[in-house]
């Protein structure tokens, strides 16, 4: 591997962790690795503090390539809580409204989930990284504003219902760039009649990579000096 003229590194994101946290590790130990002062190392798609899951990393030269890297398709697996919202549409924040959940059925919510599927508008949360006239909007939202940002088209490939133990249900979803997991369980509650978040969410793939050939960051340091040592192709 060389890492100054460019490698494509799948790290797995823990919980609790923000995406630049793993940037900023996985920096240092290249950058004191190879004595350059600050290495250049970027992530190709966000991942929220409360989600879990694949984040590539690009070093080097390779960075060019996250805006390629960023359209993959992705595959997650998240855990929805019907009649009840919070804010943000997942645990960052108090549960705000609840509503009837008692006639939601496993057969109703196998007939609603396909609806998603093929290119939807979507509104994206307002605590997001998305920009209002240049602010982040999660600082807006952080100010006190109740705004609704603009849908955005987005592509969802595949949806499926894979557990269902009422209120709680999890989903696995294939989607494209862009596309919101908290949003799809907010719009999915109000497609059932009712309100739903997130408490739950991991991002199980993005293009060919799966979470199963992730470097945890916590080892990243002794993987790096097994990697050096053995030769080791990813």
């Amino acid at each position: 591997m060389d890492f100054l003229a460019g490698e494509i590194l799948p790290l797995y994101k823990p919980y609790g962790w923000t995406s630049f946290q793993i940037v900023s590790k996985v920096r240092y130990h290249l950058s004191r690795h190879h004595k350059v002062k600050r290495f250049k190392v970027g992530h190709a798609g966000t991942l929220d503090p409360l989600a879990t899951g694949v984040l590539l990393l690009c070093t080097g030269k390779a960075t060019k390539r996250i805006e390629e890297l960023q359209s993959h398709t992705k595959e997650y697996v998240a855990d929805l809580m019907l009649g009840a919202t919070t804010p943000s549409f997942d645990l960052e924040h108090p549960v705000d409204a609840t509503y009837p959940y008692e006639h939601i059925t496993p057969e109703l919510i196998k007939e609603t989930l396909p609806r998603f599927i093929g290119d939807i508008a979507q509104r994206p949360p307002l605590f997001s990284a998305c920009k209002v006239d240049g602010t982040r909007a999660y600082k807006l939202a952080r100010d006190g504003s109740d705004m609704e940002l603009a849908p955005k088209q987005i592509r969802i490939d595949e949806i499926e219902l894979i557990a269902c133990e009422l209120p709680k249900i999890t989903i696995r979803v294939v989607c494209g760039k862009g596309t919101y997991i908290r949003s799809l369980a907010r719009d999915i509650g109000e497609a059932l009649g009712s309100g739903a978040h997130l408490t739950r969410l991991e991002r199980t793939r993005i293009g060919d990579v799966r979470i199963e050939q992730c470097i945890n960051p916590e080892n990243f340091q002794t993987w790096l000096e097994e990697a050096t040592k053995n030769n080791l192709q990813l």
